[in-house]
């Protein structure tokens, strides 16, 4: 087990980006790096450890219900995003953990600020929440494709200079508040090369039982993507901090993008440290008199 924690630490320092770097995602990140030191049988093995290490956590994260986590996911389509989801979260109590996918706003959406969907969905202490994308497609998709922001108000609107150093604010102001309401957020971008991308979608087109996975925008968007590249790069250096850090995962090999996750996850439970609620004397005086009559009633039934 000390080789394991050994793991999830070097692994979550490898992924995290500190704060104030000025990141360039080609420059900085490998997307078919791994750990030289595992093999992906070695990998595997690990990653059914550190679940369980998820699962003791879980288990009194929940119990104790004062603190929630919340994981952000992100990546471009056939990243992984519910590949991660699926392996790392397996073992899991499904009645602690709540996993919300964003897509395309809906008009109700459209007609609030751009972190109102998010924020209705938080998770609450006690729990694990997932976004499968999230808050920050407005500084993604809606970045690579202006024409998006046709129809919004405020600071929003098309043109205004400011925009996107806004919405970086109002989103570190949101993890913020969040984290001092004792909701740790964790951030993960799934970092998936582009030939790798082409040969997933390439499984979704020739494999039947893959088919609905596919669509034909996702190959009209990896026209933009020097531009995806380009808002990753900003959105990582303007909202990685100290309170709400981002972690780039090298997403090339599936195998080691869910090792990596499940660490990362892992080290925040292992950091907030949940315990079992103790009873007070009283209580526990009471539990010892109940034991005495249950294990009598049991006796009596064996006897009988």
């Amino acid at each position: 087990m000390d080789h394991t924690l050994g793991l999830v630490r070097d692994l979550v320092g490898r992924c995290r980006v500190p704060a104030g770097t000025a990141v360039s995602m080609g420059r900085d990140f490998d997307p078919a790096s791994v750990d030289g030191a595992l093999s992906r049988r070695e990998g595997t093995a690990q990653l059914d450890r550190v679940v369980k290490i998820l699962e003791d956590y879980q288990d009194r994260l929940s119990a104790e219900a004062t603190r929630g986590v919340l994981l952000v996911i992100q990546a471009l389509d056939a990243g992984g995003k519910d590949s991660i989801i699926k392996h790392v979260m397996r073992g899991l109590n499904p009645q602690g953990v709540e996993v919300h996918s964003f897509k395309e706003p809906s008009d109700e959406e459209l007609r609030h600020d751009f972190l109102w969907r998010c924020q209705r969905v938080a998770p609450e202490r006690g729990r694990i929440g997932i976004f499968n994308r999230s808050h920050y497609e407005d500084v993604l998709v809606v970045r690579v494709h202006p024409e998006l922001l046709q129809g919004r108000g405020g600071s929003d609107r098309p043109g205004t200079a400011s925009i996107w150093k806004h919405r970086f604010r109002e989103i570190n102001d949101w993890e913020r508040h969040l984290v001092a309401n004792d909701i740790a957020v964790v951030k993960v971008l799934l970092n998936v090369s582009k030939p790798e991308q082409a040969k997933r979608f390439l499984k979704r087109i020739d494999r039947p039982e893959k088919n609905w996975k596919f669509a034909p925008s996702d190959i009209h968007e990896r026209r933009y993507w020097d531009d995806y590249q380009r808002a990753f790069g900003d959105m990582l250096s303007h909202t990685s901090t100290e309170w709400a850090p981002w972690h780039v995962v090298p997403a090339d090999h599936k195998w080691f993008a869910r090792l990596a996750t499940a660490a990362i996850l892992a080290q925040t439970l292992i950091d907030i440290n949940p315990q079992y609620p103790k009873v007070d004397a009283s209580v526990r005086q009471q539990m010892a008199a109940d034991r005495v009559a249950l294990v009598a009633e049991l006796r009596g039934s064996s006897e009988s």
